[in-house]
């Protein structure tokens, strides 16, 4: 399957839904008035594309309307995507560097499918010839290390675990320890979903990146926060938390196949400004894919043909 397939079979509720709701209000027409703008903006808010970005969205439609005159659904629908991708321009996808040992952190809240996702990259990378290490840095869930070692033993890839209550640090500095040793090119960490506080966050991943700036200097470092698309604009919460707690360099948007909020993506960023790198549009292994603007809003808006006339 093409990656623009996966994209569209993975988006396909998001997508059925701003279809749907583009026949009921404007298709029949083949236009939009004022009142039509209204509802579409309201559409995308409830696509979980934000409210601001929404508003933003459906200013600079009223705003070409006006210039141009043209008010039909292919017009609307050609500023809507020009606007998402305008807001999607400076994301790039994830790169290793060669030659140099590459560190994934991977953070984010319990549930997020963390600890899958950092399973899928071992496959992955694995696939591409690369030698890849995993560490269980997630240390107070005894389910979260045993979750991680069954990945292990199911992508070929070795696993450094202590028992559960250990110092998540201790962890971090034999696994960079074993990956130098080893001359392995990919580490990827999975931390703790969920401290007792904020401050405790902040604290233990801080610590982490000391260990790792202290250890390994010379390695390239993705802090990588996991966000689930089905927790809506609570996503965006999560996002803020973790980017005041540590320094993210980038997104991984996980079940954006789960319902019709795949804009969610959208207002995370709009939020935060940090890019999407890599999606999750399914169970599979193959279906956590580099995140490509072009396909995903392509995926996400419906084609002018498939609109009623």
């Amino acid at each position: 399957m093409s990656i623009f397939n996966k994209f569209k079979q993975g988006l396909q509720k998001t997508r059925d839904f701003v279809t749907e709701s583009f026949n009921r209000i404007a298709a029949n027409l083949g236009y939009f008035d004022e009142d039509m703008l209204d509802e579409l903006e309201m559409v995308l808010v409830q696509a979980d594309c934000g409210i601001e970005f929404a508003t933003e969205l459906t200013e600079a439609i009223r705003e070409n309307i006006r210039q141009t005159g043209d008010s039909s659904v292919e017009n609307v629908l050609s500023i809507l995507r020009k606007g998402m991708l305008d807001l999607l321009k400076d994301v790039k996808s994830l790169e290793l560097q060669p030659g140099k040992l590459n560190i994934l952190l991977m953070v984010g809240v319990n549930g997020t499918g963390k600890t899958t996702t950092s399973g899928k990259l071992a496959k992955q990378f694995q696939d591409q010839g690369k030698k890849v290490l995993m560490a269980a840095a997630d240390t107070f869930r005894a389910a979260a290390i045993e979750q991680i070692k069954v990945w292990g033993e199911r992508t070929n890839t070795s696993v450094i675990a202590h028992k559960i209550g250990s110092d998540p640090s201790a962890v971090v500095f034999d696994a960079i320890d074993a990956a130098k040793a080893r001359n392995t090119d990919v580490l990827i960490i999975d931390t703790a979903g969920r401290l007792h506080t904020k401050q405790n966050l902040m604290d233990e991943l801080s610590k982490i990146r000391r260990i790792i700036s202290r250890e390994a200097p010379d390695a390239y470092l993705e802090t990588l926060l996991v966000i689930d698309a089905t927790t809506g604009q609570n996503a965006i919460v999560q996002a803020n938390a973790f980017a005041e707690a540590t320094e993210v360099t980038g997104l991984i948007m996980t079940k954006l196949d789960g319902n019709a909020k795949g804009g969610v993506a959208l207002a995370v960023v709009k939020e935060t400004d940090l890019p999407v790198k890599l999606a999750g549009l399914g169970e599979g292994v193959d279906d956590l894919q580099d995140f490509n603007p072009e396909i995903f809003v392509d995926s996400l808006l419906p084609d002018p043909e498939s609109l009623k006339s």
